[in-house]
């Protein structure tokens, strides 16, 4: 300890890091080095390559900075819905329901910012007011930060089932699964798996109450947290039926769980005069409405014969789409088949019924499937037989190719 002499403050020099902080620190690293430095190294390869393609094609120089261009190939991540995004962090809402004058067919509405859920802008406006940043960089910053803190959780989830190394890999897969090129861009992609994913852990770990809080946030982040939600209710219901963890907590966790997002659907509603809405604005500005999967089965029905007569084509995109889900349901058994937690199987097939069972955009379902990543656990687990240096070549063989169909395509092929 120093001290000064004189009426002055007294002050003291840090104290040298102990040898068991030492030990904490030097575990961290071991334990969570290799997972950060896996999936960063992947997404830096993948997005390296998707900033070398809208470079070298320059097709952004010639659009609108909203949709898909920018003076610059990176101002490109936060077009379209990136641009909503920062409409609402910096001006806030003003919900409401405008006819298109004169309008017919499916878009009958303007878009409207209540489209957009408040969690992601918020923390974007957040971080801008204390780092300087611009919205852009802020939003970025928020989704990197939270694309990591998401590998972590995968890692973690996946080491439960099948030990570590198979959460390695899953980690990896994290960073090149078709739409993964939206977990570095001004989305809530990567905020919201970040926040489902640490639910789930949470659940599995019977920490019901932070199990509740995260879903609470998740449903402020994207209306797809109804498939969370559900799953995390029921989870809490066998835990009653099992008498595994009392009553209160599991009660508790599911009354918070669905507030964030019932709260702001009936905000929206309250301010529009009609407390449907939040959907009356997603079927007529975005023609966004669930449909019991007709659209899913005309898209189906169609690209395999060529066919792009469907609303909300685009034929890279959708290709790609087509495999995406495919490839999603040839895992669902595999992953029963491992008999995970109930709240793994409820999270991931409820995901993926929402996003099937929607009319949208449809090439857009790989990024809508992003978050099911539960998905990657049967795969990771059956990689488990590679040797780690094939487990490397093969995720980073990926890894330059998700630079187009996770990247490219996504932003630039068809609309994110």
């Amino acid at each position: 300890m120093l001290t000064t002499w004189g009426s002055g403050p007294a002050f003291t020099e840090s104290p040298a890091p102990t040898p068991d902080r030492r030990q904490r620190l030097r575990r961290a690293i071991e334990h969570y080095g290799p997972v950060l430095a896996l999936y960063g190294g992947l997404k830096l390869i993948g997005f390296s390559v998707f900033m070398y393609l809208l470079h070298s094609a320059g097709d952004y120089r010639t659009k609108h900075p909203r949709f898909g261009g920018g003076a610059n190939p990176w101002d490109v991540l936060a077009s379209w819905d990136g641009w909503w995004y920062q409409q609402v962090a910096e001006h806030g809402y003003h919900p409401a329901l405008v006819p298109v004058p004169g309008a017919t067919g499916m878009i009958t509405l303007e878009g409207n910012s209540a489209a957009f859920f408040p969690l992601y802008p918020a923390v974007m406006r957040l971080v801008s007011e204390c780092t300087g940043l611009g919205l852009f960089g802020a939003g970025m910053l928020v989704s990197v930060t939270a694309s990591f803190v998401a590998a972590l959780g995968i890692h973690a989830v996946t080491a439960r089932l099948g030990g570590s190394r198979a959460g390695l890999t899953a980690a990896g897969l994290w960073a090149v699964w078709p739409g993964s090129g939206m977990e570095w861009s001004a989305y809530s992609e990567s905020l919201y798996v970040a926040l489902a994913v640490w639910a789930c852990h949470a659940v599995m770990t019977r920490r019901w109450l932070t199990a509740g809080v995260l879903t609470f946030a998740a449903g402020l982040n994207r209306p797809t947290a109804g498939a969370l939600i559900a799953a995390l209710t029921v989870a809490g219901l066998l835990a009653l039926r099992r008498r595994q963890d009392g009553v209160l907590r599991p009660l508790a966790a599911m009354a918070i769980a669905p507030l964030g997002l019932f709260g702001y659907l009936g905000w929206v509603g309250h301010q529009m005069g009609d407390y449907g809405g939040y959907f009356t604005l997603q079927s007529g500005a975005w023609a966004h409405e669930f449909d019991w999967g007709r659209h899913t089965l005309n898209v189906f029905t169609s690209v395999p014969v060529g066919h792009f007569d469907y609303f909300g084509a685009w034929p890279m995109e959708d290709m790609i789409g087509v495999v995406v889900v495919v490839m999603a349901l040839m895992l669902i058994p595999l992953l029963i088949q491992l008999r995970p937690p109930a709240v793994l199987v409820a999270y991931t097939v409820l995901t993926i019924a929402l996003v099937l069972g929607t009319q949208q955009f449809f090439g857009n379902v790989s990024r809508y499937l992003l978050p099911a990543f539960p998905l990657f656990i049967p795969l990771a687990i059956a990689m488990r037989r590679l040797g780690g240096p094939m487990q490397v070549t093969l995720l980073g063989i990926a890894a330059l190719a998700s630079g187009s169909y996770a990247g490219y395509v996504l932003f630039e092929l068809g609309v994110p």
